[in-house]
């Protein structure tokens, strides 16, 4: 089976390093590796040109996986890596099997609440809400709701550890056990 590895470790300043061994860990265990950090990009005339080249490529990667283990560990914010979330969301359309971790526990309400520093209130509708009036998703979730609902409708599982900040994107323990949970259900 070939796994599409999504994460925002390409943007890594030790990129190639973090991918290869996630690589050589989804070889260990029987799976062939998709990796958007392998695509070679071609040479286009405008920075435009070159993200659309870029965004065909790991259409096409994914077109040629099997399933997907994504990164959903907090990326520039809050939430999941965008384009983790669309890669997601793209092979989980395709009715893949879909595994995912984070290399932090915390939910998706609680990081959300943080950065409004703790001042979330309950509307008159018992739902939460920040300081700007805008609506907090409180499911006890990873993330965002569709990529939790996605990953468990198609039976798979999403893993979460608790790292060091500074292991954050290079701890691979978490998808390490996402790798065995589709091992055993796939290739065992």
């Amino acid at each position: 089976m070939k796994v599409y590895l999504a994460g925002p470790e390409v943007f890594l300043p030790n990129a190639r390093e973090v991918l290869d061994r996630k690589i050589a860990l989804t070889r260990r265990y029987g799976f062939t590796p998709i990796s958007p950090g392998d695509l070679e990009v071609p040479a286009t005339d405008t920075k435009r040109s070159k993200g659309v080249a870029i965004s065909s490529i790991n259409e096409r990667l994914m077109m040629s996986s099997d399933m997907i283990i994504a990164n959903l560990t907090p990326f520039r914010g809050v939430a999941a890596d965008v384009g983790t979330a669309f890669e997601l969301g793209f092979m989980c359309a395709r009715g893949c099997p879909a595994y995912a971790f984070s290399n932090t526990s915390s939910s998706h309400f609680d990081r959300v609440a943080r950065s409004y520093d703790g001042h979330v209130y309950t509307d008159a509708q018992n739902r939460p809400r920040g300081p700007d009036g805008l609506a907090v998703e409180d499911f006890d979730m990873v993330d965002n709701l569709m990529l939790d609902g996605g990953i468990e409708a198609r039976g798979g599982a999403i893993i979460t550890r608790e790292v060091e900040a500074a292991e954050l994107f290079l701890d691979h323990q978490a998808f390490e056990e996402c790798l065995n949970i589709a091992a055993t259900r796939f290739l065992r």
